[in-house]
């Protein structure tokens, strides 16, 4: 397993596969014949190479494929139990997140919140000019999830202004691991808003490989949205042409930046011939753009929500950041002190021939230091 693997490859995109159901009979077996050659290729190529070594280092290389063959062996078991562990441990969190749930949505609340501080609390804050309406209680926690996605620098991006309003009815967030076709699901609780109608909004992400990981292709909830409630479009208005006989204003509706785009994943085209080299880039680069943030609130804001709400995540996340950069200045300083201490070896070069002038040993002594520059 390489360090590299959370950079996420999308090298097989263009040759993903449609789902086994939807082949004919024909499309199987020519998948099947194409898959047998591009394998037997491969064999062959590999032979290739095993052929053309001394027959000593190759017995040795055949040697270290055996030792290959057990490790893969053992990392498949390794990614076996690694799934089977954590199964075990998300049961072991459930109890927890809807504890959290609770508190956060005002279903219960935590021991020690009597109706005595809460009377003070609201006191302090009224003001004169408030009515009854206005110093109502306030129950659980506020817009607890739209400030711990704002907290974390990747999801902040992909907030606008106006999302903010329809994400202080954001209930709760769960994701679950899928099996069929593998990969993982969001799913995002809404409390009634005036936005849209939908209560539970989701979004699935279907993996070819979970432990490099490559995507296949992301799904989403059609959003329902009320008349001009729209957060993914805005219209545009414009006054008609002087003399004009349409006296009515212009509207354009045009597509632009919310975080609710985020339901709507980049498609990944049936015919990859279509697509011409740059369009495949940019569909990689959104992809890779899109599995960040599904990601994100998968492995860092469901499970450290509170810390992401209080900013202490964030901080933390900085001072790793520091820490990383001031490892890559003290590596910078040991090679600018390398660099010094090649410069006055110069200088001590260049003094000895200053030294040694005419003199016949002195020039001796240069020829040394030169062929070493050299």
């Amino acid at each position: 397993m390489s360090e590299g693997k959370e950079s996420f490859d999308l090298s097989g995109l263009a040759a993903a596969v449609p789902n086994a159901a939807e082949l004919s009979a024909e499309d199987k077996a020519n998948l099947v014949a194409s898959i047998k050659n591009t394998l037997e290729g491969l064999a062959s190529r590999h032979m290739d190479v095993l052929e053309s070594l001394d027959p000593k280092v190759r017995k040795r290389v055949e040697k270290l494929r055996e030792i290959q063959s057990q490790h893969d062996e053992l990392e498949a078991k390794f990614f076996e139990e690694r799934a089977a562990l954590e199964a075990k441990y998300q049961k072991m969190y459930e109890p927890l997140y809807t504890k959290r749930y609770e508190i956060v949505n005002g279903v219960i609340d935590v021991e020690g919140v009597t109706k005595e501080s809460a009377d003070e609390t609201s006191a302090e804050q009224k003001s004169a000019d408030e009515t009854p309406a206005e110093q109502k209680e306030e129950k659980g926690v506020p817009d607890f999830w739209l400030n711990a996605m704002k907290n974390h620098e990747i999801l902040a991006e992909e907030i606008q202004e106006r999302d903010e309003e329809a994400l202080k009815y954001l209930k709760d967030i769960k994701w679950y691991r899928i099996s069929e076709p593998k990969g993982f699901k969001l799913e995002f609780y809404f409390d009634t808003n005036p936005f849209f109608k939908n209560t539970v909004l989701t979004k699935t992400y279907h993996m070819i490989d979970e432990d490099e990981p490559i995507l296949e292709k992301a799904i989403g909830t059609e959003i329902e949205w009320y008349p001009g409630k729209c957060l993914t479009q805005k219209v545009l208005k414009k006054k008609p042409r002087k003399g004009s006989k349409n006296s009515k204003p212009i509207t354009k509706t045009e597509d632009c930046e919310s975080f609710f785009n985020f339901f709507s994943p980049p498609q990944v085209p049936d015919d990859d011939e279509e697509i011409d080299e740059d369009t495949a880039e940019q569909l990689q680069n959104q992809m890779e753009q899109d599995y960040d943030i599904g990601s994100t609130i998968r492995d860092k804001i469901i499970p450290h929500a509170v810390s992401w709400f209080t900013g202490e995540a964030a901080q933390d996340e900085d001072f790793e950041g520091i820490m990383d950069d001031e490892e890559d200045d003290d590596e910078d300083d040991d090679d600018d002190e390398d660099e010094d201490e090649e410069d006055e070896d110069d200088d001590d070069v260049g003094g000895k021939k200053s030294k040694g002038g005419a003199g016949g040993e002195g020039q001796q002594g240069e020829r040394p230091a030169e062929c070493k520059q050299q």
